[in-house]
């Protein structure tokens, strides 16, 4: 047989044989990445504990070696009753499935499920995939399902994937079948390690939570470190506690941990809330709302939470003693994530944040009594150093006991009342005799002079402040206000409160409520407020320089203390009270007082009033030597020339009618007005050194507002520190 045709017939065996050694080649390569892929599920089985990485590893290798385009492995959700997808190898996807997601189990799925063995789906059967048409969406063209079985036990579904039709074969399907097992495993493994591992951070939690109930006291620094400490345990996106209000049906978000908080749900907001904090208030259970649902969390949090990105929401009780203090609120951002577990756990460890929430309130509590206390000793120290008392009046003119009996009679009530009459005259004094005859005489008179206070710290003063409200606030302080609880507040200069804070002592007094500068935590008071102004009330209404809504309130009982030039009876009394008063100081002995000098001292208009008599008094017993008293009347008369308004006003006109009849002089009228205006203004400056409120500040002094004068003396360029 010659060459070619020997080769002819040997040309098929030859091709068969190739082709033979072709296939098993490829068998045999498959057969080793299969084998290499059994060997790496057992080293990430033993080298690693951590369930994603784990799943991601061995997804990624069983796509490779069963050339499949995606492969996932699901879990069973016990809350939700779906499937969460854990780990998901899918490079081509466009991200409709992925990791997290939830689905509903498909009808392929519970077959694998109620089963226990793989179920293959092609696209003809794609209705058996997914009822929500994920399948569909990434273009899948094949599945194979295989359940994950651990001692008979169903673990989850781990899914190969395909774009095309390609079917998976026998051989396929038995390997991964084989190669399950050691991925139920794996799987089991990790979750006992994540449970073993979340019991020790729920036991550490608790540990924690003790230590800091023991060491610290400060309610909100407490608070927020409880709720940081659970929300890490508990891997959470925010925590915080909340305070219901069942009066007013709101709720106050006290303390929140969010650190990626976009800035809607914040501390101190305060809301209407929903179903859910309400049935959790109520009956004093744990309460999951796992989706966002308005009703049940109420409109205002439902638009935060849903700005905020949050879907799931669990709401536990804070009980000490049969008491409730608060509500628990965790939050995720993934829905369908509270397990019974979780709430068995946070209902087990409300009790003792419960307990830390009473102790930290008891303790703020005492602090601010403590704190309260030593403003009403240093108070109470004043008012006895202070040798004036309701006894001290001295008088027994007709005006003067005509005042005195409307003190007898609006004093057992607590109406407010009025005290109107000029600088001098003793309000102060009647104010303190209206509180010593009350039934709130057993607790503080607390008195503020409003006009001696600069105008930006009025209302700190008055209502208190938080730390850190402002510049230089560095501790929290009460305020005349609070500090007045259940007792008397004397508002003296009450005229010189600025406008911006009428609005505020209104509803104070209205409402008997009102917040700290700085807070938004309303605080209830109880006072009997007297307020006292030598100022035209109705007036400064009428020039809206007082709102007339606070002068009716204030003008309830007014009481109008006559001048001492109206009670001309009572000044050789009170001379003689001051006389021994200065005496017994300076430790002088007066016996007698010059008829000439009481006549010289009772014909005497003291515009001052009593405030004046006192003063020269003292000024008087300084400078007598011997045992009469020797009085500088001369000093009285000098200073009724210099300091008449009449005089002045006879100046001016005399100035204006000079300058009318020169031609030659050039100045107006008005210039010459204003300058003398602005030495009026010095003068009174010099006198008072420098101060412009107060009783006797250069306002009183000329008789005028001291936000007018400050006015003028921006006006005219005078600067009171240049008299200080």
């Amino acid at each position: 047989m010659n060459g070619p045709l020997l080769w002819e017939s040997l040309t098929p065996r030859v091709g068969g044989v190739l082709h033979t050694a072709m296939s098993t080649e490829t068998e045999l390569q498959r057969k080793q990445e299969r084998f290499e892929l059994l060997l790496n599920l057992t080293t990430r089985i033993t080298s690693s504990l951590d369930l994603r990485e784990v799943l991601r590893a061995i997804s990624a290798n069983i796509r490779e070696v069963i050339h499949a385009d995606a492969v996932g492995v699901s879990l069973p959700d016990i809350a939700s009753g779906k499937l969460r997808v854990v780990a998901l190898d899918f490079p081509q996807g466009k991200g409709v499935i992925k990791e997290e997601l939830l689905v509903a189990p498909s009808a392929a799925a519970k077959k694998a499920m109620d089963t226990l063995k793989p179920v293959v789906v092609y696209a003809p059967e794609r209705h058996q995939l997914s009822p929500e048409g994920y399948a569909d969406a990434e273009g899948i063209g094949a599945v194979c399902l295989i359940p994950l079985i651990n001692r008979d036990r169903f673990v989850g579904i781990l899914s190969i994937l395909r774009a095309t039709e390609t079917p998976f074969t026998p051989e396929d399907v038995g390997f991964l079948s084989r190669a399950s097992g050691q991925i139920a495993i794996a799987i089991e493994n990790a979750l006992a390690f994540q449970e073993v591992s979340s019991l020790g951070a729920r036991l550490q939690m608790l540990l924690n939570l003790t230590n800091r109930i023991t060491s610290n006291l400060e309610f909100r620094e407490l608070l927020r470190a409880i709720a940081a400490n659970i929300r890490e345990v508990l891997q959470a996106d925010a925590a915080g506690v909340a305070f219901f209000d069942e009066a007013s049906d709101k709720s106050r978000i006290y303390v929140v941990d969010f650190p990626d908080a976009k800035g809607f749900v914040k501390e101190e907001i305060v809301v209407t809330p929903g179903g859910a904090l309400k049935r959790a208030w109520g009956s004093a259970k744990a309460v999951i709302v796992n989706t966002n649902d308005r009703e049940q969390l109420g409109p205002e949090v439902y638009d935060l939470v849903v700005a905020e990105g949050l879907a799931a929401h669990c709401f536990i009780p804070l009980v000490s003693r049969g008491r409730r203090v608060g509500v628990l609120i965790i939050a995720r951002k993934r829905p369908n994530l509270f397990t019974s577990e979780d709430v068995d756990f946070l209902t087990g460890a409300s009790g003792q944040i419960a307990i830390a929430i009473e102790n930290a309130l008891a303790f703020r509590e005492i602090s601010e009594l403590k704190d309260k206390l030593a403003q009403e000793k240093l108070y109470l120290e004043e008012e006895f150093r202070s040798e004036m008392g309701f006894e001290q009046i001295i008088g027994k003119s007709a005006a003067l006991k005509h005042a005195l009996q409307l003190v007898e009679t609006v004093a057992p009530s607590d109406s407010t009342v009025l005290l109107l009459g000029e600088t001098g005259t003793g309000k102060e004094l009647i104010a303190r005799a209206v509180h010593d005859r009350s039934r709130r005489k057993q607790r503080t008179f607390v008195k503020l002079n409003c006009a001696a206070i600069p105008t930006g710290l009025v209302e700190s003063e008055l209502f208190g402040h938080e730390k850190g409200a402002f510049t230089g606030a560095i501790t929290s302080k009460i305020g005349r206000l609070e500090l007045a609880d259940q007792g008397t507040l004397f508002l003296d200069e009450v005229g010189d409160i600025p406008l911006e804070i009428q609005p505020k002592l209104l509803r104070a007094l209205q409402e008997r409520e009102f917040e700290r500068l700085g807070s938004t935590h309303t605080r209830k008071v109880n006072v009997r407020l007297v307020a006292a102004t030598n100022r035209d009330l109705e007036k400064m209404v009428a020039i809206k320089e007082f709102r007339s809504d606070l002068y009716y309130r204030l003008n309830v009982f007014p009481i109008r203390i006559p001048p001492l030039r109206d009670r001309r009876e009572d000044i050789p009394l009170l001379v003689n009270y001051f006389v021994q008063k200065f005496s017994e100081e300076m430790q002088k002995r007066i016996e007698t007082v010059p008829v000439t000098v009481m006549k010289g001292l009772t014909t005497w208009d003291w515009p001052g009033n009593i405030r004046e008599l006192e003063n020269f008094i003292e000024r008087t017993v300084l400078l007598t030597r011997g045992k009469s008293l020797e009085a500088p009347l001369s000093e009285l008369r000098k200073a009724n020339t210099d300091e008449s308004p009449h005089a002045n006003l006879y100046e001016i006109n005399q100035v204006a009618r000079d300058r009318i009849n020169s031609q030659s002089d050039k100045t107006s009228v008005a210039d010459e007005y204003e300058r003398k205006q602005r030495d009026e203004i010095v003068r009174a400056l010099i006198a008072c050194k420098g101060h412009v409120g107060g009783a006797d500040g250069a306002a009183a002094r000329l008789g005028m507002n001291r936000t007018t004068l400050l006015s003028r003396m921006k006006k005219f360029g005078i600067y009171a520190k240049q008299y200080a």
